[in-house]
Protein backbone atom coordinates (compact mmCIF):
# COMPACT_ATOMS: atom_id res chain seq x y z
CA UNK A 1 0.00 0.00 0.00
CA UNK A 2 1.21 3.69 -0.44
CA UNK A 3 0.25 6.94 1.77
CA UNK A 4 -1.30 10.00 1.29
CA UNK A 5 -0.40 13.11 3.87
CA UNK A 6 -1.90 16.49 3.16
CA UNK A 7 1.25 19.28 3.56
CA UNK A 8 -1.86 21.52 4.31
CA UNK A 9 -4.66 19.82 6.97
CA UNK A 10 -2.35 16.89 7.99
CA UNK A 11 -5.08 14.21 6.47
CA UNK A 12 -4.05 10.80 6.32
CA UNK A 13 -5.00 7.37 4.59
CA UNK A 14 -3.69 4.28 2.59
CA UNK A 15 -4.11 4.31 -0.90
CA UNK A 16 -3.07 1.76 -3.60
CA UNK A 17 0.25 1.10 -4.95
CA UNK A 18 -1.24 2.52 -8.43
CA UNK A 19 -1.15 6.07 -7.28
CA UNK A 20 2.93 6.54 -5.94
CA UNK A 21 4.11 9.70 -7.43
CA UNK A 22 0.93 11.21 -8.40
CA UNK A 23 -0.67 14.48 -7.37
CA UNK A 24 -3.56 13.61 -5.97
CA UNK A 25 -6.50 16.43 -4.37
CA UNK A 26 -6.70 16.12 -0.95
CA UNK A 27 -10.45 15.20 0.19
CA UNK A 28 -10.73 17.52 2.86
CA UNK A 29 -8.93 20.86 2.15
CA UNK A 30 -8.19 20.44 -1.65
CA UNK A 31 -4.49 20.33 -1.34
CA UNK A 32 -2.91 18.50 -4.32
CA UNK A 33 -0.37 16.57 -2.56
CA UNK A 34 1.88 13.89 -4.09
CA UNK A 35 1.36 9.89 -3.22
CA UNK A 36 4.48 8.20 -1.33
CA UNK A 37 5.44 5.01 -1.59
CA UNK A 38 5.25 3.82 2.20
CA UNK A 39 8.34 2.14 3.10
CA UNK A 40 9.76 5.21 1.85
CA UNK A 41 7.66 7.84 3.42
CA UNK A 42 8.28 5.65 6.68
CA UNK A 43 12.22 5.67 6.25
CA UNK A 44 12.47 9.42 5.57
CA UNK A 45 10.49 9.97 8.39
CA UNK A 46 12.55 7.78 11.13
CA UNK A 47 15.52 9.95 9.46
CA UNK A 48 14.14 13.28 10.35
CA UNK A 49 13.22 11.43 13.87
CA UNK A 50 16.76 9.86 15.02
CA UNK A 51 18.35 12.77 13.89
CA UNK A 52 16.49 15.62 15.73
CA UNK A 53 16.93 12.84 18.84
CA UNK A 54 20.91 13.15 18.22
CA UNK A 55 20.40 17.18 18.31
CA UNK A 56 18.28 17.22 21.42
CA UNK A 57 20.51 14.70 23.42
CA UNK A 58 23.31 17.26 22.82
CA UNK A 59 21.71 19.92 23.51
CA UNK A 60 20.38 18.38 26.69
CA UNK A 61 24.45 17.83 27.65
CA UNK A 62 24.98 21.17 26.79
CA UNK A 63 22.89 23.01 28.79
CA UNK A 64 22.61 23.10 32.86
CA UNK A 65 19.36 24.63 34.43
CA UNK A 66 19.94 27.28 36.89
CA UNK A 67 18.47 24.77 39.48
CA UNK A 68 21.00 22.14 38.71
CA UNK A 69 24.27 24.71 38.88
CA UNK A 70 22.99 25.58 42.45
CA UNK A 71 22.26 21.78 43.50
CA UNK A 72 25.33 20.56 41.86
CA UNK A 73 27.92 18.62 44.56
CA UNK A 74 31.03 18.43 42.29
CA UNK A 75 33.33 20.54 43.99
CA UNK A 76 34.49 24.01 42.11
CA UNK A 77 37.95 24.75 41.77
CA UNK A 78 39.21 28.03 43.61
CA UNK A 79 40.05 31.00 41.69
CA UNK A 80 42.94 31.21 44.15
CA UNK A 81 44.29 27.82 42.32
CA UNK A 82 43.82 29.38 38.75
CA UNK A 83 45.92 31.12 36.06
CA UNK A 84 43.42 33.43 35.03
CA UNK A 85 45.39 34.45 31.90
CA UNK A 86 44.80 30.83 30.69
CA UNK A 87 41.74 29.21 31.68
CA UNK A 88 38.18 28.45 30.80
CA UNK A 89 37.02 28.25 34.74
CA UNK A 90 35.05 31.50 34.06
CA UNK A 91 32.66 30.42 31.27
CA UNK A 92 31.02 28.17 33.57
CA UNK A 93 27.61 28.04 34.23
CA UNK A 94 27.51 28.01 37.80
CA UNK A 95 30.54 30.81 37.68
CA UNK A 96 27.69 33.63 35.78
CA UNK A 97 24.48 32.04 36.49
CA UNK A 98 24.38 34.48 40.35
CA UNK A 99 24.28 37.29 37.76
CA UNK A 100 21.53 35.87 35.73
CA UNK A 101 19.38 35.32 38.40
CA UNK A 102 20.18 39.08 39.95
CA UNK A 103 18.73 40.20 36.95
CA UNK A 104 15.82 37.68 36.71
CA UNK A 105 14.40 38.68 39.72
CA UNK A 106 13.76 42.57 38.21
CA UNK A 107 12.23 40.88 35.29
CA UNK A 108 15.30 41.54 33.02
CA UNK A 109 16.66 39.22 30.61
CA UNK A 110 20.39 39.12 30.28
CA UNK A 111 22.64 36.83 27.59
CA UNK A 112 25.92 35.94 28.32
CA UNK A 113 28.37 34.47 26.25
CA UNK A 114 31.00 32.01 27.50
CA UNK A 115 32.91 32.96 24.63
CA UNK A 116 33.65 36.36 26.36
CA UNK A 117 34.90 34.51 29.01
CA UNK A 118 37.57 32.60 27.33
CA UNK A 119 40.91 33.49 28.53
CA UNK A 120 43.35 31.24 26.86
CA UNK A 121 43.60 33.24 23.88
CA UNK A 122 45.94 36.11 24.24
CA UNK A 123 44.00 38.88 24.24
CA UNK A 124 43.88 39.62 28.13
CA UNK A 125 47.71 39.60 28.11
CA UNK A 126 48.58 42.31 25.16
CA UNK A 127 45.15 44.51 26.88
CA UNK A 128 46.78 44.12 30.37
CA UNK A 129 50.23 44.96 29.04
CA UNK A 130 48.53 47.96 26.92
CA UNK A 131 46.18 49.26 30.33
CA UNK A 132 49.19 48.83 32.32
CA UNK A 133 51.06 50.98 30.49
CA UNK A 134 49.31 53.52 28.55
CA UNK A 135 51.19 56.45 29.03
CA UNK A 136 54.14 55.16 27.20
CA UNK A 137 51.67 53.04 24.46
CA UNK A 138 48.93 54.85 23.52
CA UNK A 139 50.68 56.34 20.62
CA UNK A 140 51.54 52.58 19.64
CA UNK A 141 47.44 51.87 19.82
CA UNK A 142 45.83 54.75 18.41
CA UNK A 143 48.24 54.38 15.13
CA UNK A 144 47.07 51.26 14.81
CA UNK A 145 43.56 52.48 15.17
CA UNK A 146 43.87 54.73 12.76
CA UNK A 147 45.67 53.02 9.89
CA UNK A 148 42.86 50.36 10.55
CA UNK A 149 40.67 53.42 10.22
CA UNK A 150 41.95 54.01 6.89
CA UNK A 151 42.52 50.68 5.78
CA UNK A 152 45.98 50.45 5.03
CA UNK A 153 48.37 47.69 6.73
CA UNK A 154 51.93 49.57 7.06
CA UNK A 155 52.55 51.15 9.85
CA UNK A 156 56.18 52.68 10.89
CA UNK A 157 56.92 53.46 14.09
CA UNK A 158 59.72 56.22 15.37
CA UNK A 159 61.41 55.70 18.76
CA UNK A 160 64.72 58.99 18.12
CA UNK A 161 62.53 60.86 20.58
CA UNK A 162 61.98 58.40 23.27
CA UNK A 163 64.10 57.86 26.23
CA UNK A 164 65.69 54.20 26.35
CA UNK A 165 63.25 53.32 28.61
CA UNK A 166 60.53 54.05 27.00
CA UNK A 167 62.01 52.40 23.71
CA UNK A 168 62.07 49.64 25.38
CA UNK A 169 58.83 49.04 26.55
CA UNK A 170 57.43 49.99 23.22
CA UNK A 171 59.97 47.68 21.12
CA UNK A 172 58.96 44.67 23.69
CA UNK A 173 55.30 45.44 23.21
CA UNK A 174 55.26 45.34 19.34
CA UNK A 175 57.82 42.05 20.28
CA UNK A 176 54.41 40.79 21.69
CA UNK A 177 51.82 41.61 19.13
CA UNK A 178 54.02 39.84 16.74
CA UNK A 179 54.26 36.86 18.77
CA UNK A 180 50.58 36.30 19.82
CA UNK A 181 50.26 37.37 15.78
CA UNK A 182 47.98 40.59 16.57
CA UNK A 183 50.26 41.78 13.77
CA UNK A 184 51.39 39.86 10.46
CA UNK A 185 54.96 41.28 10.25
CA UNK A 186 57.64 43.04 12.88
CA UNK A 187 60.95 44.53 12.62
CA UNK A 188 62.91 46.80 14.54
CA UNK A 189 65.41 49.25 12.85
CA UNK A 190 67.78 49.31 15.71
CA UNK A 191 70.14 52.04 14.18
CA UNK A 192 67.75 53.71 13.03
CA UNK A 193 65.07 53.23 16.10
CA UNK A 194 62.07 52.68 13.35
CA UNK A 195 59.18 49.59 14.19
CA UNK A 196 58.16 48.60 11.10
CA UNK A 197 54.40 46.59 11.20
CA UNK A 198 52.18 45.13 9.32
CA UNK A 199 48.80 44.77 10.51
CA UNK A 200 46.04 42.13 10.40
CA UNK A 201 42.57 42.55 8.89
CA UNK A 202 40.95 40.11 10.70
CA UNK A 203 38.11 41.88 12.04
CA UNK A 204 38.68 40.46 15.69
CA UNK A 205 42.32 42.33 15.90
CA UNK A 206 40.57 45.47 14.50
CA UNK A 207 37.81 45.38 16.69
CA UNK A 208 40.44 44.80 19.68
CA UNK A 209 42.64 48.14 19.15
CA UNK A 210 39.00 49.54 18.29
CA UNK A 211 38.12 49.76 22.44
CA UNK A 212 37.38 46.02 22.93
CA UNK A 213 41.29 45.92 24.53
CA UNK A 214 39.91 47.86 27.24
CA UNK A 215 37.21 46.21 28.45
CA UNK A 216 39.53 42.96 29.25
CA UNK A 217 41.68 45.47 30.55
CA UNK A 218 38.97 46.07 33.28
CA UNK A 219 37.36 42.84 32.99
CA UNK A 220 40.65 40.95 34.06
CA UNK A 221 41.89 43.63 36.47
CA UNK A 222 38.63 43.24 38.64
CA UNK A 223 38.52 40.06 38.57
CA UNK A 224 42.32 39.66 39.48
CA UNK A 225 41.63 42.33 42.20
CA UNK A 226 38.83 40.74 43.70
CA UNK A 227 40.43 37.40 43.62
CA UNK A 228 43.65 38.50 45.60
CA UNK A 229 41.27 40.01 47.96
CA UNK A 230 39.68 36.62 48.67
CA UNK A 231 36.34 37.96 47.62
CA UNK A 232 33.25 35.51 46.38
CA UNK A 233 31.80 36.91 43.16
CA UNK A 234 30.30 36.07 39.85
CA UNK A 235 31.32 37.74 36.67
CA UNK A 236 30.60 38.71 32.87
CA UNK A 237 31.75 40.65 30.43
CA UNK A 238 29.82 42.06 26.87
CA UNK A 239 26.74 40.97 27.96
CA UNK A 240 22.75 41.64 26.17
CA UNK A 241 20.61 43.02 28.32
CA UNK A 242 16.48 42.89 27.07
CA UNK A 243 13.62 44.87 29.17
CA UNK A 244 10.22 43.65 29.66
CA UNK A 245 9.37 45.89 26.49
CA UNK A 246 12.49 44.48 24.60
CA UNK A 247 14.22 47.26 24.95
CA UNK A 248 17.85 45.73 24.04
CA UNK A 249 21.38 47.22 25.67
CA UNK A 250 24.84 45.66 26.59
CA UNK A 251 26.81 46.11 29.49
CA UNK A 252 30.90 45.88 29.09
CA UNK A 253 31.83 44.26 32.25
CA UNK A 254 29.27 43.32 35.19
CA UNK A 255 30.65 41.66 38.90
CA UNK A 256 28.31 40.38 41.27
CA UNK A 257 29.21 40.06 44.60
CA UNK A 258 27.37 38.41 47.61
CA UNK A 259 24.25 39.21 45.69
CA UNK A 260 24.14 42.82 46.44
CA UNK A 261 23.64 45.51 43.51
CA UNK A 262 25.87 44.35 40.79
CA UNK A 263 28.71 46.52 39.74
CA UNK A 264 28.65 46.98 36.14
CA UNK A 265 31.58 48.97 34.16
CA UNK A 266 30.81 50.62 30.85
CA UNK A 267 34.67 51.21 29.52
CA UNK A 268 35.31 54.10 26.88
CA UNK A 269 38.74 54.64 24.67
CA UNK A 270 37.34 57.12 22.72
CA UNK A 271 34.51 59.99 22.93
CA UNK A 272 31.89 59.38 25.87
CA UNK A 273 30.24 62.54 26.21
CA UNK A 274 27.58 61.47 23.90
CA UNK A 275 26.91 58.39 25.70
CA UNK A 276 26.34 60.17 28.71
CA UNK A 277 22.30 60.60 29.14
CA UNK A 278 21.82 56.70 27.68
CA UNK A 279 23.94 55.14 30.36
CA UNK A 280 22.49 57.48 33.38
CA UNK A 281 19.07 56.26 32.13
CA UNK A 282 20.38 52.55 31.96
CA UNK A 283 22.15 52.50 35.30
CA UNK A 284 18.64 54.10 36.43
CA UNK A 285 16.16 51.56 34.57
CA UNK A 286 18.88 48.59 36.45
CA UNK A 287 18.30 49.99 39.63
CA UNK A 288 21.17 50.09 40.61
CA UNK A 289 22.93 52.39 42.64
CA UNK A 290 25.15 55.33 41.05
CA UNK A 291 28.33 54.11 42.72
CA UNK A 292 28.33 51.19 41.27
CA UNK A 293 27.82 52.22 37.83
CA UNK A 294 31.17 53.25 36.64
CA UNK A 295 32.38 54.92 33.16
CA UNK A 296 35.75 53.79 32.78
CA UNK A 297 36.94 56.36 30.30
CA UNK A 298 40.90 56.03 29.34
CA UNK A 299 42.91 58.52 29.68
CA UNK A 300 40.45 61.00 32.15
CA UNK A 301 42.26 62.73 34.25
CA UNK A 302 41.84 62.71 38.30
CA UNK A 303 40.22 66.10 38.53
CA UNK A 304 38.45 65.65 35.02
CA UNK A 305 36.77 61.95 36.25
CA UNK A 306 36.02 63.52 39.90
CA UNK A 307 34.09 66.66 38.19
CA UNK A 308 31.81 64.21 35.72
CA UNK A 309 30.89 62.74 39.24
CA UNK A 310 29.40 65.72 40.66
CA UNK A 311 27.90 67.00 37.65
CA UNK A 312 26.09 63.78 36.56
CA UNK A 313 24.13 60.42 37.97
CA UNK A 314 27.21 58.17 36.82
CA UNK A 315 30.37 57.47 38.88
CA UNK A 316 33.46 58.98 36.57
CA UNK A 317 36.88 56.42 36.61
CA UNK A 318 40.01 55.95 34.16
CA UNK A 319 42.02 53.25 33.96
CA UNK A 320 44.49 53.86 36.67
CA UNK A 321 41.68 54.32 39.83
CA UNK A 322 39.30 52.46 38.87
CA UNK A 323 40.13 49.26 41.33
CA UNK A 324 40.42 52.10 43.90
CA UNK A 325 37.02 52.89 43.93
CA UNK A 326 35.52 49.01 43.55
CA UNK A 327 38.27 48.70 46.61
CA UNK A 328 36.17 51.00 48.54
CA UNK A 329 32.71 49.39 47.61
CA UNK A 330 33.73 46.22 49.30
Amino acid sequence: MAIFRCNKCGHLREVTNDYIGKPVKCPRCSQVTPIYDTVVYVEKLLEKFLAQRKELRLLQRECITIDEVYNTDEPQASLGEIDLFNTTALTEHHQFVPIIDWFKKKKIQIGVDPKQLDTTGFYDEIAVALGSNYDTLKEVSEKIKRIQKKGYVNLNLPLSKKSQKEVREVVEFCQNLYEYSFVAKYFYQKDEKIIRLTLQTIPTIINFFNGIWFEWFVFIKTTEYLRDKKCSFACSRNITVTFTNEDLHELDVVFLMNNRSPICIECKTGEFRQDIDKYSNLRKRLNVEKSHFLLCVVGLSQEHAQGLSSMYDLTFVNEKNFLDHIGKLL
